[in-house]
């Protein structure tokens, strides 16, 4: 083995890196990982400041990015992360330049070159980060073509949109040969072919056979490899073997692979050893003159390349035994957590932002959870394929069973290749052999927290396509918004409201599995269809009540408390509408609930939001004149309810382009009841389909003050969708955080 990698780095050299074949445009790189022993994680609150032990290292970072163009401006300011030397002193100055795609390393660079200025007596620094949807702005690229042209180094990673990556090479390539060093990680190829570190370059990439790609094939075969975990065990393997080679040809290829793995670090302290090597090694009027003090550069320390991380934890656990052991007698007792009786929520994490120290979202997600009760295991993985660290860690040594009861994806890319290089149906067998609910919330990563907030569309479409409809594919439900992107500083921050709802949706999903059936409380939920014109109780191609008393036959059987169940449809039907032809106006709809005025207005928080359309309540719909009307019945813990209308009778897309449109004092009261009175554990919209996913808000990415989030708030949502309606089975999923289950239309041939 060692033979054979000591040809790989060979041929390396040799080649000037075309090893690295035309896999960039199909895939990203998983890079090099050296893994130190268990290394110590953060013990620190939330609240308290970061302390400055280390936790560092990524790769994943490098393979976040997928496809495509287009895009918004970002409202961050490149001169926000210019940092100058304030007392240069007659220290030798060099020029940093770098462009990025993730945000959470702009932090870093800007804290290793304040470390470089404030601590080395004879050299200083100044750097200036771009991120690359910033080159968008003909300003900002005028500024940054001007930066380039007096930097010593320039510095390049994940720049994968096409035309953002011609802008890099115009700006950059016609000043390669004068700048000391040129350092691009993972991107397209013709921007990789600018990388000159001294003699080590990739010239070449492009070729379409390799040596490489021989070890990539050989890995598959042998041990089912991806893509991406091939590539991290050959740039394992590579610094290992690189010392054998002579050191003048060697020299150069081992900078690039020591520099990238202090970029995969992430950290501060990792990136303020990158650059002191960079400028000791190559930069003009630096090199040779003994300026860095060797013990300033200190080797990378990097994480496992897969464990399972906690901000309290004294250690990455690569165990899932010995995480639990720590965790069940140490860390559950001091916050008052049962292990015995507690639910589990499983988090997936991207491993960049711990490298970086850009995880405040998690850890505030985290300590939401167990403040409410929760256990939690968070693992990462090395690169992007999760199915390996889920097998792993979510299941307890020796069962079948998962340890977890729900789990949220907080990456917000698919299980298995991020958004680059899918395998869905490796992540559909990892899900269903789980078979636990899984989530998938979103961090903001094209737009800063300012810009989604005053966006009517919300999400930005590249990260729709990248971040919501992919994870779709897997089976991913609730796409949850939980972490924003300051603008200044790139740095990721929770959103407080948005964290909350995560972690109630995420619990009450936990604890679905874990409560006896008999103590359920399900709200079935039935509509006219059409909207606001066809009967109570019907649904497209659905016979909604014959339907309704088959599944509570099965829910008698499965141990829920359905109560006594109705011979007939027919008896489900009069003891509900009171009349089998009732409209949506109708007198007869038996009343389940008359909610007090006053309890209305103290349990549901948004009333005063709904009084400029329909004034004070009660309003004119769902009331007597004096309390709020629920129609429906109750059988067991099994709710039969009637959803209210629209409310713009004869105009009820009025809801959906009318930005000052609200639903009714009658609508909010209905799931007010479902929530906070009936106290159901989920609410199941019978048939296509409802009002709910059409309320006004955002179209993807719901704000706290979107009404379909309001309105479902924390109920687990199921939903009957019709088979032959995708699209708006689409807007139900992302829009009311509905789980579907198809359900086929009838068959049809022609008549006579």
């Amino acid at each position: 083995m060692a033979r054979r990698a000591v040809c790989l780095a060979a041929a390396l050299l040799a080649t000037g890196a075309s090893a690295f074949t035309s896999s960039w445009t199909a895939r990203s790189l998983a890079p090099a990982v050296r893994s130190t022993p268990k290394v110590a994680a953060m013990r620190r609150s939330p609240l308290r400041p970061q302390t400055t032990t280390s936790m560092v290292a990524t790769d994943e970072a490098l393979l976040s990015t997928g496809p495509g163009g287009g895009g918004l401006f970002t409202a961050s300011n490149p001169e926000d992360r210019r940092v100058l030397p304030e007392a240069p002193n007659g220290r030798a100055q060099f020029k940093v330049v770098y462009v990025v795609l993730e945000s959470q390393y702009q932090s870093s660079m800007t804290a290793a070159a304040k470390r470089i200025n404030a601590g080395q007596e004879s050299v200083c620094v100044e750097v200036v980060g771009y991120l690359l949807e910033e080159l968008r702005d003909p300003a900002n690229y005028e500024r940054f073509k001007a930066d380039v042209k007096d930097a010593n180094i320039f510095i390049g990673s994940l720049i994968f949109v096409q035309e953002l990556a011609e802008k890099v090479v115009e700006a950059v390539e016609p000043l390669r040969d004068q700048m000391d060093a040129v350092v691009i990680f993972p991107s397209m190829p013709e921007v990789m072919r600018m990388n000159k570190v001294g003699s080590f370059t990739m010239a070449n990439l492009g070729q379409s056979k390799s040596i490489v790609a021989d070890f990539m094939k050989q890995k598959k075969a042998q041990d089912g490899s991806s893509f991406e975990e091939g590539m991290l065990k050959l740039l394992r393997t590579l610094p290992k073997v690189l010392k054998y080679l002579p050191g003048d040809k060697a020299k150069d290829a081992k900078s690039f692979m020591m520099t990238f793995q202090y970029w995969l670090g992430g950290s501060p302290e990792n990136l303020e050893s990158m650059l002191l090597n960079l400028a000791d090694t190559y930069v003009t009027g630096v090199v040779g003159k003994d300026l860095v003090a060797e013990a300033d550069v200190v080797e990378p320390i990097l994480l496992p390349d897969k464990g399972i991380w906690h901000p309290l934890a004294p250690q990455v656990f690569e165990d899932v035994t010995e995480y639990l052991a720590w965790y069940n007698a140490e860390h559950a007792p001091a916050l008052g957590i049962d292990p015995a009786t507690a639910p589990t929520v499983g988090l997936i994490l991207q491993k960049s932002h711990i490298n970086t120290k850009d995880e405040c979202h998690y850890v505030s997600l985290i300590a939401e959870l167990e403040a409410r009760g929760s256990r939690v295991i968070c693992i990462y993985s090395g690169g992007l394929d999760f199915s390996g660290p889920v097998d792993e860690f979510f299941y307890a040594a020796g069962s079948v069973s998962a340890e977890v009861d729900s789990v949220i994806n907080l990456t917000g890319f698919a299980l298995v290749g991020g958004p680059a290089s899918q395998d869905h149906p490796k992540a559909i067998a990892t899900l269903t052999k789980l078979d636990r609910p899984y989530l998938c919330a979103v961090p903001l990563v094209f737009q800063s927290f300012e810009e989604w907030e005053k966006s009517e569309l919300g999400l930005h479409p590249i990260q729709v396509a990248l971040q919501v409809s992919l994870p779709e594919i897997d089976g991913a439900i609730e796409p949850i918004i939980y972490g924003g992107r300051e603008a200044a500083t790139g740095r990721s921050v929770p959103l407080a409201d948005r964290v909350e709802l995560l972690a109630e949706r995420g619990l009450k999903w936990a604890n679905l599995r874990r409560k006896e059936n008999k103590d359920k409380k399900l709200a079935v939920t039935v509509f006219s269809f059409p909207p606001d014109k066809g009967n109570v109780g019907t649904a497209a191609y659905l016979d909604v009540f014959n339907s309704i008393r088959a599944v509570m036959v099965q829910l008698q059987k499965e141990g829920y408390d359905v109560g006594e169940i109705p011979e007939t449809s027919k008896e489900i039907v009069d003891m509900v509408l009171n009349d089998a032809e009732a409209k949506f106006d109708s007198p007869n709809l038996n009343v389940e609930y008359r909610m007090p005025i006053k309890e209305y207005e103290e349990l549901c928080p948004y009333v005063k939001d709904l009084e400029e359309n329909w004034g004070p309540a009660p309003g004119q719909l769902n009331t007597d004149g004096q309390d709020m009307l629920v129609f429906g019945k109750t059988f067991g813990n099994v709710f039969i309810g009637v959803q209210p209308t629209f409310g713009y009778e004869g105009d009820p897309m009025r809801l959906l382009f009318s930005k000052s449109a609200s639903p009714h004092h009658g609508f909010a009261a209905y799931y007010t009841y479902l929530e906070k009175i009936f106290g159901a554990d989920a609410v199941l919209h019978f048939g296509t389909h409802g009002s709910l996913e059409f309320m006004p808000g955002k179209q993807v990415g719901m704000a706290g003050t979107c009404y379909p989030d309001r309105l479902i708030n924390t109920i687990p949502n199921l939903y009957y969708y019709a088979a032959n309606n995708p699209s708006e089975a689409t807007i139900a999923k992302r829009r009311s955080y509905s789980a579907t289950i198809s359900y086929l239309t009838p068959p049809a041939e022609n008549a006579g």
